[in-house]
């Protein structure tokens, strides 16, 4: 497949949709450039919400920038409902200020920046060569956004997730419930077996399993040695539990294999009752973070939380997403997702 190549704003601006797969709001995104100028991470973070997070705010957006070994300069974005007047500071003018410094003492420079409003956009700071604003509809005449619409992709309005709504619920709990007795009875290593190869039949399948199967699968997910065992399966690596649950292996996991695993998951979900929907709906919002979406995934695991508020795994996940914790994969260009940038909360 020939390489894409942004040949104007509005393709950044449509690089940078696709690539994300939503139109950002109140966000910074972030832009690596190599020496040769070919485009490393892309990273989205919410804007600081007070000015005095704004040195904090740079030194950890210029910490994940500075991951990828190969990048010498940034494009940025600022993304941002609130209004602006020419002769005026621009939004976000101090956090902007900051970063320059900050990644400067990186070895690190700017680019260019662009302001996006809700209708229009501007160079960030073009001097006296500022460009009048450019309508957003700019971006969707663009050739690049052309080339991805040709290649199957889309951008969605928001991040906001939309699950489907969960289908017989009460006949499917008591099923679910008769399971977990059964996996109760068993010892631990024999549990795990059990499961680890229901759940393998179900990754290497082209389609959904039977109802059994799924309320099997719910019923596995209930046991937390089980559940981080399953999780840990989702990417086909073969090295240590822990390296693979926080994303930090050898190996690249296998992507389509971890998208497929999504499917399934949501699958179960709908399958299930409120009682039984933490574990599944914490497991979704594990590969959303693996995938670096960490808006996504905090989303996911808030609505683990309000399933079951005492959840431990998605609280725990929770922090560690809200932390500003980004999978290692997503900070090696050579194994992170290939259709996603790196997403923070």
């Amino acid at each position: 497949m020939e390489p894409l190549t942004i040949k104007s704003p509005a393709d950044v601006l449509a690089f940078i949709g696709h690539t994300l797969g939503f139109w950002p709001r109140e966000s910074l995104v972030c832009i690596t450039l190599n020496q040769n100028q070919r485009i490393g991470a892309t990273l989205r973070i919410d804007l600081p919400k007070t000015e005095r997070e704004r040195l904090p705010y740079a030194q950890t957006v210029a910490h994940y920038l500075a991951k990828d070994e190969h990048a010498t300069s940034i494009l940025f974005a600022v993304y941002t409902a609130t209004p602006w007047n020419p002769g005026q500071p621009k939004p976000q003018a101090r956090t902007i200020a900051a970063l320059t410094g900050v990644i400067a003492e990186r070895g690190l420079t700017i680019k260019d920046g662009l302001l996006v409003g809700n209708d229009t956009f501007t160079q960030y700071d073009g001097g006296s060569a500022e460009l009048p604003p450019i309508p957003l509809t700019a971006t969707q005449t663009s050739a690049l956004n052309a080339e991805y619409i040709y290649r199957g992709s889309a951008i969605a309005p928001t991040d906001r997730i939309t699950l489907p709504a969960p289908t017989k619920q009460a006949a499917n709990a008591d099923g679910v419930n008769e399971h977990i007795n059964a996996i109760r009875k068993l010892n631990a290593d024999t549990a795990i077996s059990q499961g680890r190869k229901l759940w393998s039949e179900m990754l290497d399948a082209t389609t959904y399993p039977s109802e059994e199967d799924t309320i099997a699968l719910i019923a596995n997910f209930h046991y937390a040695a089980i559940r981080d065992r399953l999780i840990a399966d989702i990417p086909g690596l073969d090295e240590p539990i822990d390296r693979i649950l926080f994303a930090q292996t050898n190996g690249t996991p296998h992507w389509s294999r971890i998208e497929w695993a999504q499917q399934l998951l949501i699958h179960a979900y709908t399958r299930t009752s409120q009682q039984h929907a933490a574990p599944i709906l914490t497991a979704i919002g594990y590969i959303n973070w693996w995938e670096g979406r960490g808006s996504k995934a905090h989303q996911f695991l808030q609505l683990a939380l309000e399933a079951d508020p005492n959840y431990h795994l998605a609280r725990l996940s929770d922090q560690m997403v809200g932390s500003g914790i980004v999978a290692g994969w997503s900070t090696d260009k050579n194994k992170a997702h290939p259709q996603h940038g790196l997403g923070m909360p």
